[in-house]
């Protein structure tokens, strides 16, 4: 029986970027899968283990070259879950990166609050919103019966 690696080393093809891209198996989301010690396992971090050093606990690997299906160690880097998260292209990460309102007011400890669900506000543009409602608030009468 062939030893595990050369099944794994047989999935991989070499592309322009550097990746080593899985072709065997991949999940749902494009992570390479491998059956492997009895149990199937994501590619990149059999990769990585075999190749490096055991991730460590509590982290996980972030593709540094973004491509899901790479399993070249020197685009892998063990990392938190946090981290992994805010380098990527999501929404979450997208806001985290911003510095500005959408007004261009600057995120800075002074003009930002949290709203309760979490969310960064920009005081400046709060305020401004507050005091054109009261304005506008102010010339509504009641229309005589």
């Amino acid at each position: 029986m062939r030893d595990w690696t050369d099944r794994f080393l047989a999935k991989i093809r070499d592309t322009e970027g550097g990746c080593w891209e899985w072709t065997g198996a991949r999940t749902s989301k494009g992570y390479g899968s491998f059956w492997l010690d009895g149990r199937m396992q994501y590619a990149h971090r059999v990769a990585y283990e075999s190749m490096r050093t055991p991730i460590p606990d509590g982290l996980v690997i972030d593709h540094l070259c973004r491509n899901r299906a790479c399993v070249n160690p020197g685009h892998l880097e063990p990392v938190t879950n946090r981290t992994n998260i805010l380098r990527g292209v999501s929404f979450c990460a997208t806001r985290a990166r911003q510095t500005r309102c959408v007004h261009g007011h600057a995120f800075t400890a002074a003009n930002t609050y949290r709203a309760p669900n979490g969310t960064r506000k920009c005081r400046t543009c709060r305020n401004t919103t507050s005091r054109r409602s009261r304005v506008r608030g102010r010339g509504v009468t009641c229309a005589a019966a």
